[in-house]
């Protein structure tokens, strides 16, 4: 049987990021990474350079997934923000990840960066303010979608139900319109 690079390294990917959303980055082992992709410890290294840059390539495959599934709508910015939880609470690790990275690496990378001011310079452009005020909405609205996921499971899951899920999604979204009504 041939050897499949491509597949090796998506098996390695999907493993890292489970361990990555465990563990974190200084907690990862690249041993259990490989074992659970069933690939040589060395594709690793030949993939992506180093469990750091592996780590790099397991957030930047994620997020663009996230960029897939949920595109940015800068005219609908509450509509937005329910489809980004929607995915969240589908991707629960997703945000774990992302809190790893902000423990362990508070620089933004030059993807994230890019992608950031690309959405605040959309948002921006929508409603006719600078930016800079762009950006500052962004961010506020991207941690209210985030909350939920974010809240230690004993707080947000008074009733663990869908019911309560949904009834979350509906509050965000009142608040996320209300926020921009009055910010906009």
């Amino acid at each position: 049987m041939a050897y499949d690079s491509a597949a090796t390294r998506t098996r390695l990917l999907d493993a890292a990021y489970d361990e990555f959303v465990e563990r974190g980055l200084a907690g990862a082992r690249v041993d259990r990474i490989s074992a659970a992709a069933a690939a040589n410890k060395q594709a690793i290294y030949a993939y992506f350079g180093s469990k750091d840059g592996l780590f790099d390539a397991v957030l930047d495959a994620r997020l663009k997934v996230l960029a897939e599934l949920v595109p940015f709508t800068p005219g609908d910015l509450p509509g937005y923000i329910g489809a980004l939880y929607d995915q969240i609470v589908a991707d629960r690790g997703l945000v774990r990840l992302t809190q790893w990275k902000a423990l362990e690496r508070p620089n933004a990378s030059p993807g994230e960066l890019a992608a950031h001011l690309a959405k605040a310079g959309e948002l921006a452009e929508a409603r006719d303010v600078d930016a800079e005020y762009a950006m500052d909405v962004l961010m506020l609205t991207l941690s209210m979608a985030q909350a939920w996921s974010a809240t230690a499971p004993e707080i947000r899951d008074v009733k663990a139900d869908p019911e309560r899920v949904n009834r979350h999604r509906d509050t965000l979204i009142r608040a996320v319109t209300a926020l921009a009504e009055k910010l906009f």
